[in-house]
């Protein structure tokens, strides 16, 4: 069965919680074990194609999947005292179907009025009753109350992370417009300017070789003023995107509660370096919200020596690095430029990530740091 995404970003979590279906076998109705061990496995059978397919699924068909899990538990109880651990999934299952807690609280308990109906229906004493309905709310409401925020915050997450797209998208556009006005002035005048200078040296080619000569040496002056300008132009597209990357990535951070401190050379980067910089962080940054469960974070870009440098270092859990789609982009696109990257993760002590890229001999220079906190 191929498992949801949801399912993958949530790790082995899932199947630690089959744990607890461990009190279906704690029976304590003194029965013979042949009267509710075999409807008890046939009953886990039945659970776990639910408990899966509920995982796999979004929205308000997790409550389809809730509610065949607690009846599943109705069916039970008549012979296994440990079947209100159905109800408990059934209450987990609910908490994730997108609604709201107090919904979700009104859900639990009307499911728990008809438990103690059947329970009372099949001659428990109260005492016990009171027990097993105290112990599976709170419980119960404990799991859910917990999975609800949890399912909250991914959905925050998601939403900032669309608003995120959203911005990058739109910043995109305006800076094509802008450019696009940029070089329709630039250009629209210039070519002009050509135009005419071309014409009156053909008129005077006849006339004064000497003039024409002139006129096309201008030619030639404006044109070459005009591709500098073009290609100052079109540089402008990626002057800013280590800068609203950074302003980027703080405010994904911070929505995870990892606080974001970073320094930034005041002095522009040619912008082809500062552009695979800007993705470089954006990568790391992706992974430390991801993975890293880190609760601070630091980037710190620079020049020395002729060569930019970026290190992006955080306090979280650290583990081996596993080579993937977005490290080998990181490498693939320094390696360009003729960078490097070095990655250092030490299980409890957090990762680091540094690049370099060298400078074109015109670019290089000493920038001092602006700190941001």
């Amino acid at each position: 069965m191929r498992l949801s995404p949801d399912l993958a970003e949530q790790g082995w979590a899932p199947l630690w919680s089959l744990l607890y279906l461990g009190f279906l076998f704690l029976n304590y109705n003194g029965r013979p074990t042949s009267t509710w061990l075999p409807p008890t496995v046939l009953s886990v059978c039945v659970f776990l194609p639910l408990y899966f397919r509920a995982l796999q699924v979004c929205g308000r068909r997790r409550l389809y999947y809730g509610a065949a899990i607690a009846l599943l538990g109705y069916a039970l109880i008549a012979v296994n005292t440990g079947a209100n651990t159905y109800l408990i999934y059934a209450g987990a299952c609910a908490s994730a179907a997108g609604i709201s807690l107090r919904r979700l609280i009104e859900i639990i308990a009307g499911a728990l009025v008809v438990f103690s109906l059947e329970l009372w229906l099949l001659g428990w004493p109260g005492e016990y009753i009171a027990l097993s309905v105290t112990i599976t709310a709170m419980v119960g409401l404990a799991i859910s109350a917990a999975n609800h925020f949890h399912h909250e915050k991914r959905l925050r997450l998601a939403e900032l992370k669309l608003s995120h797209d959203e911005v990058r998208r739109l910043a995109a556009l305006a800076e094509r417009e802008r450019i696009g006005r940029d070089l329709h002035d630039l250009l629209g005048h210039t070519l002009s300017l050509i135009t005419l200078k071309s014409e009156l040296a053909v008129k005077l080619f006849e006339r004064d070789a000497q003039a024409a000569r002139r006129e096309i040496a201008d030619v030639e002056r404006v044109a070459r003023d005009a591709l500098g300008q073009v290609r100052r132009a079109v540089t402008g597209i990626r002057t800013a995107g280590l800068s609203a990357e950074l302003a980027s990535a703080r405010l994904l951070l911070e929505s995870s509660d990892v606080r974001l401190e970073y320094e930034l050379a005041e002095a522009p980067l040619p912008a082809e370096i500062e552009t695979v910089l800007a993705l470089t962080v954006r990568e790391a940054v992706t992974n430390i919200q991801r993975h890293a469960h880190a609760t601070r974070a630091r980037v710190q870009v620079g020049v020395e020596d002729g060569v930019a440098h970026l290190e992006i270092s955080d306090d979280g859990i650290g583990a081996t690095i596993v080579p993937g789609n977005g490290l080998g982009g990181m490498r693939e696109r320094l390696a360009l430029l003729d960078g490097r990257l070095e990655i250092q993760s030490v299980r409890g002590r957090g990762t680091r990530v540094a690049a370099s890229v060298p400078l074109p001999p015109a670019a290089a220079g000493s920038m001092a740091p602006a700190t941001a906190t």
